[in-house]
């Protein structure tokens, strides 16, 4: 896909789109030398694997790999590079085309670094990002930023196409809102989905209703990836939600 509308007519029915080699190399190489350097030593906000308790991770942080990161936190404030791209004209106009409407980065979901290490990292179970986020309207947008490949043995992303646009009944979803594998309905659904392989400089651009996956690193070097997420101008957080923790930020003015 090379022309705008030919994204726009594949987001709107998939879910997602890709757009290939959006970023250059030398942009991602700034970007990989800042965070080979918050990684060693570890710069916090950051959370580990052991705290979010999913399939694979280490229990505690006081086990064996506990202190393993899964994702650098408030990556906006972190340096210049990831503001430059957060508020980029290369987002800022696919985004105001795929909404239709001025885009407003939330500082409060994603925002972050993700960074997938071989070993210790874990499994990503079938969700919906919106499951957790509070917004007058469940239509935001992610914007993934394969900072290396991402293949399926590094645990590239999966996604379910079309699966934004489900409405499903409560029971197929587990009390953390992960979609139950042993329905068989929810396996036929799972059946579908697709394998997100990504180069350096790709960009992945997500609807939060879309059920997406990802699987553990399984290979010796780790995984980076950059994602923030944004939403129309007049679709506001919910007050006192986490989703308003912080003011959203917005790009029209970076591109006007």
């Amino acid at each position: 896909m090379n022309h705008p509308s030919e994204h726009k007519s594949f987001f709107q029915s998939k879910g997602y789109t890709i757009v290939r080699g959006l970023v250059k190399p030398h942009e991602i190489e700034t970007m990989r030398q800042y965070i080979a350097q918050a990684l060693n030593p570890l710069q916090a906000p950051l959370e580990y694997e052991s705290d979010v308790g999913y399939p694979g991770a280490p229990v505690s942080r006081e086990e064996l790999g506990g202190l393993t990161p899964r994702r650098l936190l408030h990556a906006f404030s972190r340096e210049d590079c990831f503001r430059n791209w957060a508020k980029d004209e290369r987002i800022a106009s696919m985004l105001t085309m795929l909404f239709e409407a001025p885009p407003m980065l939330s500082q409060s979901h994603h925002n972050c670094i993700m960074t997938k290490a071989p070993q210790y990292s874990s499994v990503t179970s079938w969700h919906q990002d919106i499951r957790y986020w509070c917004f007058d309207r469940p239509e935001l947008i992610s914007v993934w930023l394969a900072l290396g490949k991402e293949v399926r043995e590094n645990g590239c992303l999966l996604c379910i196409p079309a699966s934004h646009r489900l409405n499903l009944d409560r029971g197929r979803l587990d009390q953390f809102l992960f979609l139950r594998p042993e329905l068989p309905e929810n396996k036929e659904l799972i059946d579908q989905a697709e394998v997100i392989e990504l180069n350096a400089g790709d960009v992945l651009f997500f609807h939060s209703r879309l059920f997406h996956a990802a699987g553990k690193n399984e290979t010796q070097d780790m995984k980076w990836s950059l994602v923030f997420t944004y939403h129309e101008a007049d679709n506001h957080p919910i007050p006192g939600t986490k989703s308003a923790n912080y003011p959203s930020i917005a790009l029209e003015d970076n591109f006007e």
